[in-house]
């Protein structure tokens, strides 16, 4: 099911209010004390504080608990231990509470990204109730932020209104949010046009030619850290080994990206030039190697040959993706350029559904090459290399594991400046293309829009919308 739209009672008068935490004092790269406001509080709770976190923290990285996103909190001294197969401790060491108001936090090593990442979603706070049945609590959440949880009706909508007891920086500037499902962008879009919707965040293709022209001001447009690739895992035939790396390298060079990214998606799509996003900080568009990532027919056919005298190809080229994504169209057109390059039978595969293709993903048993996307949790390079290609990453989609590229994310971790650490990645993204980890396709230009009931809706870095800042 998709959560692609938004509709938003009406505007509430902004009130001023302090964040919290109040600071992240900078002691040194590698430890931090976190100073909490002592009035802070999660809705429908006793008050929290610094235990909240540390409680949150260590529940994500304990291996049992299974979390997607328990990786995030890597760096904390202990997190090896807490997250091994066979954990050997419940909790990391590198967290302290020190009183109700402050715990500090010491890492394994440096890490320029620590603090900007401290404001993703695997950092934050868990009331104690959270811990008394997490998947009772998945249901119903609570939370600490602008909006509280009202009602969630199962695949067809979830409503929140604005949190009273919230004293952070982002008040809500609305009467509240509805997330409504829908199976279809179209059927999205014509909500939007006909004022049954107020927002939406990602335009159809079929409007991609028109959206602007039938929005006027109130279409939105803007480059944003979001990624489209083709993946295939290690343990499908013709793609482990050599073999594999060579025929990742010719399938990336039969695709013409900027014809797609024209006739497709109306030039809302560029090119990938690296393994991040091209709004990043540091990013750099010509990297050694980078060349496989431009269509190449000739070359293609050419590393195609080489590879099937290492074994001839058989059977046929499917790419998995998700019907209710609107990915129909691109995706056939990438295997129509694949078709027509390497002269193979290259399809797509439809799914009804984005998690019936995450679930086997997750479980190493789609048995063919897929379409995904990484949209930016935090905004620099190496959130999405780190994520995307570290060895032990949980939400590693492809196996790609290289004990150098490790060495080389955690040099970049631990540089004493950002142009030192954009260098070092620069060196990483390197051999990410000599080892062709997986296909980077896109980077997206997001297309959205608001209903004429809205006065105001802005897309962040990453192409959500700014929730508490939608005003009516």
């Amino acid at each position: 099911m998709l959560a692609p739209a938004h509709q938003v009672k009406e505007a509430a008068p902004e009130t001023p209010v302090s964040t919290t935490p109040t600071a992240w004092a900078r002691c040194s790269s590698r430890s931090w004390p976190s100073p909490g406001r002592s009035n802070a509080t999660t809705s429908g709770t006793n008050p929290r504080g610094a235990k909240s976190f540390v409680d949150a923290w260590n529940y994500g990285a304990l291996a049992t608990n299974a979390q997607p996103q328990g990786s995030m909190v890597d760096p904390i001294l202990g997190y090896d231990e807490v997250s091994a197969e066979k954990p050997t401790a419940q909790t990391m060491s590198g967290l302290k509470v020190v009183d109700d108001r402050t715990f500090t936090v010491e890492l394994k090593q440096p890490s320029i990204d620590f603090e900007t990442a401290l404001g993703f979603i695997a950092f934050y706070p868990l009331p104690e109730v959270a811990f008394k049945d997490m998947k009772a609590f998945g249901a119903n959440p609570v939370g600490n932020g602008p909006y509280k949880f009202e009602r969630w009706e199962h695949n067809v909508k979830i409503d929140v209104v604005p949190n009273p007891d919230y004293r952070g920086g982002r008040p809500a500037k609305n009467k509240g949010l509805r997330f409504v499902m829908y199976q279809s962008f179209d059927t999205a879009y014509s909500d939007l046009q006909a004022g049954n919707l107020d927002t939406l965040d990602i335009i159809p293709d079929s409007a991609l030619s028109t959206y602007k022209k039938e929005l006027g001001d109130r279409a939105i447009t803007k480059p944003i850290a979001y990624k489209a690739c083709l993946g295939i895992q290690t343990n499908v035939p013709h793609f482990g080994g050599e073999e594999g790396l060579l025929r990742r390298k010719a399938l990336s060079m039969a695709i013409n990206r900027e014809q797609i990214s024209e006739n497709i998606f109306q030039g809302l799509r560029k090119p990938a030039r690296d393994f991040t996003a091209s709004t990043l900080p540091g990013f750099n568009g010509n990297l050694p190697g980078s060349e496989v990532l431009r269509y190449n027919p000739e070359e293609a056919r050419k590393v195609w040959a080489q590879t099937d005298a290492i074994s001839p190809w058989s059977g046929r080229y499917e790419i998995a993706y998700n019907s209710d994504g609107g990915h129909q169209a691109w995706v056939e057109a990438v295997a129509n350029s694949i078709k027509n390059t390497l002269g193979i039978d290259a399809v797509g595969a439809p799914y009804p559904t984005f998690k019936n293709i995450r679930d086997l993903v997750n479980s190493r048993t789609i048995g063919r090459a897929f379409r995904y996307g990484w949209q930016g949790d935090y905004p620099t390079m190496l959130q999405f290399l780190t994520s995307m290609y570290y060895s032990f990453s949980t939400i590693n989609n492809v196996d790609y594991k290289n004990s150098e590229l490790d060495a080389l994310l955690d040099a970049a971790l631990a540089a004493a400046t950002l142009e030192e650490s954009y260098k070092i990645v620069a060196r990483a993204q390197a051999l990410l293309l000599a080892d062709m980890a997986d296909i980077p396709l896109f980077d997206y230009v997001a297309a959205a829009g608001r209903s004429d009931r809205v006065r105001k809706a802005e897309l962040t870095w990453n192409g959500l919308f700014d929730f508490e800042g939608i005003e009516k």
